[in-house]
């Protein structure tokens, strides 16, 4: 796989707009507003550990691909489903729990995930990218808490 380091426009416009879920949802989280969406039965807070838990879904979703792409080991795959199994416990979890879990779990795999750069199977800006996302995602979540 090529070690490029020039980021795609379109990975990093998409990666921003994912977070404005995180930073909106946990902002209206801390305010206490419900924005709107108590008639309809819905919470900032309930929404944004739903999007949480999507989110940690899909970044195990990166690690399958990146795996299957380079034929990995099995460890891959496996490793690959940790952060959906821990996302959909962490729903079940009490509050602050939940968000708690989520955003330790976001956290935690951008950091792992930085092996997949180092082993090449991803390119450079992907790892440095996934930081930098995972961060802000991690710690609009752990802020909501």
């Amino acid at each position: 796989m090529p070690r490029l380091t020039t980021v795609p426009m379109g990975a990093v416009f998409l990666g921003v707009a994912g977070l404005i879920p995180f930073l909106g949802f946990a902002a209206l989280s801390v305010s206490g507003s419900d924005a709107g969406l108590g008639p309809v039965g819905l919470s900032p807070r309930t929404i944004l550990s739903a999007y949480g838990a999507v989110i940690a879904s899909f970044l195990g979703g990166i690690r399958w691909g990146a795996a299957a792409a380079r034929d990995a080991g099995n460890a891959d795959y496996l490793i690959a489903v940790v952060p959906s199994l821990l996302a959909w416990a962490a729903l079940a979890a009490p509050a602050p729990w939940d968000l708690r879990v989520l955003g330790c779990l976001v956290l935690l795999w951008g950091v792992i995930d930085q092996d997949l750069t180092r082993r090449g199977m991803t390119p450079v800006w992907m790892g440095r990218l996934r930081l930098v996302l995972s961060g802000v995602a991690g710690v609009s979540l752990l802020v909501a808490a």
